[in-house]
């Protein structure tokens, strides 16, 4: 960003400036001026040169960076300035820092650091509308030259939205993990108790009732542990990913006939739809397997006994192999849709523990996609059912590809 900074070059007085006078006191005083004049100019030369060299050491850094006078004037902004706050787009030189950044808490951290009462870093939150964005502060004061406005004060600033959301999302997770541990240990503690403390008078139908109950969540403990591990797996810097040419035909084949055979399929139609043209992926055969299996595990949770769920293989662009897994059952409604992929996300949160699922499945299917290079989405109406799919790039040998 230039620095817009205008050197006063006024003129000496001379002589005939004022026709008629005379004398030694008004030839001193003019030879006073001309040196206040001279010394101005030179002292104002040095300012702008300082904010120069300050603008070539400075301007090329990816921390946001700052300086005004003791007036709030904007000396000096980087363009990594542009990047925090919109309002800092343009030219902003001369202008006072309040008319950039909106927030009352840098404001009072400007007037902390003049007075050597500020933190070494301090975190600030701006919001611009919609949008929201964390800062770091570092502030310290700096001796000027050309100016009797006092010391200039130099800010550094470090956007750590990305930081704060990731916070966020670790807190939630926690939250998350630990509700979620919670009621099934809770459940299983009662039911222990119970049976230690009065077998002997318990009927052995509700011992069985009891302990069948105790089997049951502690096999959904064993459920979402395993799935924590496989999300950790997948988010690890290696994941794991074994790549190799797939047919896709065989495989889906495979997971269908499997499922087919499986008692809670008994009761739903499973159809499977591929398109011809497909040849061979370059995929983890394994992990692209969970991510179906995910799939078809959901649908059959939550669509009715006599559903249609139908699975798909279709070649989209000649770019790319979309799979999709499509039920008719109840649909989803459309405000739930877009937290579909989080974690622990359910849309009857109830009925998601009694049917023993978990809330990871569909995060584990987003995860696995995105390390192939795809995508996942879903589409749904309230009772006409609903479609998962994801998609995987085409490729036709494994050169490029990641591992």
């Amino acid at each position: 960003m230039a620095l817009q900074q205008s050197v006063s070059r006024r003129q000496p007085m001379l002589s005939e400036d004022m026709p008629g006078a005379a004398g030694v006191a008004w030839e001193q005083l003019r030879l006073a001026s001309n040196e206040l004049i001279a010394e101005a100019g030179q002292l104002q030369q040095q300012r702008s040169g300082q904010l120069a060299q300050l603008e070539v050491t400075l301007g090329s850094l990816q921390e946001a960076v700052l300086i005004i006078d003791a007036n709030n004037y904007i000396l000096l902004a980087n363009q990594a300035l542009q990047a925090i706050t919109p309002r800092a787009a343009g030219e902003i030189i001369g202008q006072r820092v309040e008319l950039v950044v909106h927030s009352a808490a840098f404001l009072a951290y400007v007037e902390a650091v003049r007075r050597g009462r500020a933190q070494p870093q301090h975190q600030v939150e701006l919001v611009e509308g919609a949008r929201t964005t964390w800062l770091e502060i570092t502030g310290t004061t700096m001796q000027s030259q050309g100016t009797s406005r006092g010391p200039w004060s130099l800010f550094v600033l470090h956007d750590i939205s990305k930081q704060k959301t990731l916070e966020a999302v670790r807190k939630d997770f926690v939250a998350n993990v630990s509700h979620e541990l919670r009621t099934p240990l809770s459940v299983i503690k009662g039911y222990v108790e119970t049976l230690v403390d009065g077998h002997p008078d318990i009927p052995p139908a509700d011992q069985e009732r009891f302990l069948k109950t105790i089997q049951r969540h502690t096999e959904r403990l064993g459920s979402l542990l395993e799935e924590l591990l496989v999300l950790s797996r997948l988010e690890s810097i290696n994941p794991g990913l074994h790549r190799e040419s797939v047919d896709l035909h065989a495989l889906m084949n495979a997971v269908i006939d499997d499922y087919r055979q499986r008692p809670a399929a008994a009761e739903h139609r499973l159809e499977l739809t591929m398109d011809p043209v497909l040849g061979d992926l370059f995929v983890d055969p394994l992990k692209i397997t969970q991510a179906i299996e995910n799939l078809l595990d959901n649908a059959l949770k939550y669509t009715p006994k006599g559903a249609r769920i139908h699975v798909s293989a279709t070649l989209r662009d000649v770019t790319e192999v979309v799979v999709a897994v499509e039920d008719d059952g109840p649909g989803i409604p459309a405000a739930d849709l877009p937290h579909l992929f989080e974690r622990f996300y359910r849309v009857d949160k109830g009925r998601g523990r009694d049917s023993g699922g978990t809330g990871l499945g569909l995060s584990i299917v987003k995860h696995i996609v995105q390390l192939h290079g795809g995508r996942v989405g879903v589409e749904s109406r309230l009772g006409e059912g609903t479609s998962f799919f994801f998609s995987l790039p085409l490729r036709s040998s494994p050169q490029g590809a990641s591992a």
